[in-house]
């Protein structure tokens, strides 16, 4: 059974220590920056209909017992009070898009990734390109998720204007979206499908 904690934090997280994460030979496409992604990508995008103000991270982590880290956004935030996994806009200055996501994995969870084992979509059948707005829907953007391994799992840190709580989390804790006997409602449908998808192909590997 997982447990859900409260963030103590009193302020976002430093900078991160020098990046020194390895990437899977598979994830090569995002090993560049987000203009390099978009421009490489134009023409598939513009075939799927899509016009993009730049590219989001969400980063899957799972503990030694086998179970997800899960974050509830902000009371003050958009959707808030609702759970996701770590993640954010990847900036220009990010040197990839992996790295945007190493960056994005600190400052929110505190955690320091090691390596970036393979890109997790929304499962079979799911949509070819994860695109989502902003709030006010001026501003369109693509998520690309990746399984990440950690230096250590014991010290989550959040960054409490993003974020109040976290929990690790069972698939089934997913599924039924309760952690603990406590609710944890999860952002969108589609973020629940990637979840459920990191955990199925976390079995096809032989990792459980």
């Amino acid at each position: 059974m997982a447990e859900s904690h409260a963030s103590s934090q009193a302020e976002t997280n430093p900078a991160p220590p020098k990046p020194t994460f390895t990437i899977d030979p598979s994830l090569a496409e995002w090993a560049v920056p987000s203009a390099v992604w978009l421009s490489t990508n134009q023409a598939r995008l513009t075939a799927l209909g899509h016009k993009l103000s730049g590219l989001a991270s969400g980063v899957v982590v799972f503990d030694a017992a086998g179970r997800v880290l899960v974050m509830q956004r902000a009371s003050t935030d958009s959707m808030p009070d609702r759970w996701e996994v770590p993640g954010g806009g990847v900036d220009a200055t990010d040197a990839s898009v992996v790295a945007g996501a190493a960056r994005e994995l600190w400052e929110e969870a505190g955690l320091v990734a090691t390596r970036f084992r393979g890109l997790v979509t929304e499962g079979p059948g799911g949509r070819e390109l994860q695109v989502f707005p902003n709030r006010n829907r001026t501003r369109w953007y693509c998520r690309f998720a990746f399984v990440a391994d950690v230096e250590s799992c014991d010290a989550v840190a959040l960054d409490p204007n993003e974020h109040q709580a976290y929990a690790w989390a069972t698939e089934g804790e997913i599924r039924e979206e309760r952690v603990g006997g406590r609710e944890t409602p999860i952002t969108v449908p589609e973020m629940k499908l990637l979840i459920l998808e990191a955990f199925r192909l976390r079995k096809e590997a032989g990792l459980v």
